[in-house]
């Protein structure tokens, strides 16, 4: 059966025109003369393939009433674009809708993970005590004023007891507090309490002159 793929290359060989000089002439890009001349139409555009091989044979001085009639019974749009049955084609697309999910479920994963390790570190007092670090005064230190300065950082969350007394704690989780103190050795306790009742308590003990 005479194909129009075969009479295009026949004609070109018997002209000795070159793909590339048709290329040239035609803007159709040599792969696609060359799938053209192979009967190879699933690799053009589907829009443009009737209307490549029309240039082509245009271009070849062929009639266009005997090349497209040609082309025509060779090439069925839907049969070259749609060969694989519907139930063929579900399962050629499978792989990306298993990529899609494998996808979203590794993406599940992480944020259950960043959710988890929020809650946990948001919750992480219910089970551990609150950090409490006193920069001032150090232990044992000599302080030669009644009035003693006593700072020191902890959970911003956390309240702060010097003795009885509470202090305000700033965003930073900073605070820092004046007591007034008798001459001699003094004992001062500091108590960093939590909303879950667990509590840090540091010593210090100065001497005042």
């Amino acid at each position: 059966m005479l194909k129009a793929s075969q009479r295009l290359l026949d004609e070109r060989k018997k002209k000795r025109y070159s793909l590339e000089k048709i290329s040239n002439a035609t803007k159709i890009r040599v792969e696609f003369l060359s799938s053209i001349e192979k009967g190879e139409y699933q690799k053009l555009p589907s829009a443009y393939a009737q209307g490549f091989v029309r240039n082509y044979a245009k271009f070849l001085e062929l009639p266009e009433k005997e090349i497209l009639p040609l082309f025509k019974r060779e090439f069925d749009e839907r049969k070259e674009y749609e060969v694989l049955p519907k139930g063929l084609i579900g399962k050629k697309d499978a792989p990306l809708r298993r990529f899609k999910i494998k996808r979203f479920f590794v993406l599940g994963i992480l944020i259950f993970i960043i959710l988890i390790g929020y809650i946990l570190f948001q919750g992480r007092y219910a089970f551990l005590n609150p950090p409490l670090d006193v920069d001032s005064p150090s232990e044992g230190q000599t302080i030669f004023s009644s009035i003693i300065t006593v700072s020191g950082k902890t959970d911003s969350s956390s309240t702060i007891f010097i003795g009885d007394d509470a202090v305000s704690v700033g965003e930073d989780g900073k605070f820092k507090k004046e007591i007034l103190a008798l001459p001699g050795k003094t004992t001062i306790n500091v108590k960093a309490v939590n909303r879950f009742g667990r509590e840090t308590a540091v010593t210090r003990r100065v001497l005042v002159k």
